[in-house]
């Protein structure tokens, strides 16, 4: 399966980019690539894209990788909104959530009232102490001693 994503090729904090055909089981570092069809500078803010060439590889089949997705986006390669690349926490997303509509209640209905029981008085429980268990000794039988033979 080919993909549309970039290849690191800058130097250590100088980070340039080349935008590449490649198969996706290439390493994303190094590696052969089918074609190279631009190149983008983060830290300059400078990006180069042959569009006809992403175009022909997009119509071939090839997917873009999110970042290379967004930035085609953002180019109006591509019409279509572009994808989140930093995920939402789930406790954000259970907190915005609306609420499962509840069934719509009668403007007619009352409260009902709640009938409250007396409240049980409980007995406290008389303690006795505990006598520990009687053990009765049995008499342990003397083994026969070890004859010791001398020669």
């Amino acid at each position: 399966m080919l993909v549309i994503r970039l290849l690191r090729i800058g130097k250590i904090n100088q980070p340039v980019f080349k935008i590449v055909v490649t198969d996706k089981r290439n390493p994303p570092r190094g590696g052969v690539f089918v074609e190279d069809v631009g190149f983008l500078n983060s830290g300059k803010k400078e990006r180069a894209l042959k569009v006809e060439r992403i175009k022909y590889w997009l119509s071939v089949g090839a997917k873009p990788s999110d970042t290379i997705y967004n930035m085609l986006v953002s180019e109006k390669i591509i019409d279509d909104k572009k994808i989140p690349l930093q995920k939402k926490s789930k406790k954000k997303e259970e907190e915005k959530a609306p609420e499962a509509p509840t069934a719509a209640k009668p403007a007619e209905e009352k409260p009902k009232e709640e009938v409250k029981e007396p409240p049980v008085v409980e007995k406290p429980i008389e303690e006795k102490p505990v006598e520990p268990p009687k053990v009765e000794e049995v008499p342990q039988e003397k083994a026969p001693e070890a004859e010791t033979k001398t020669e």
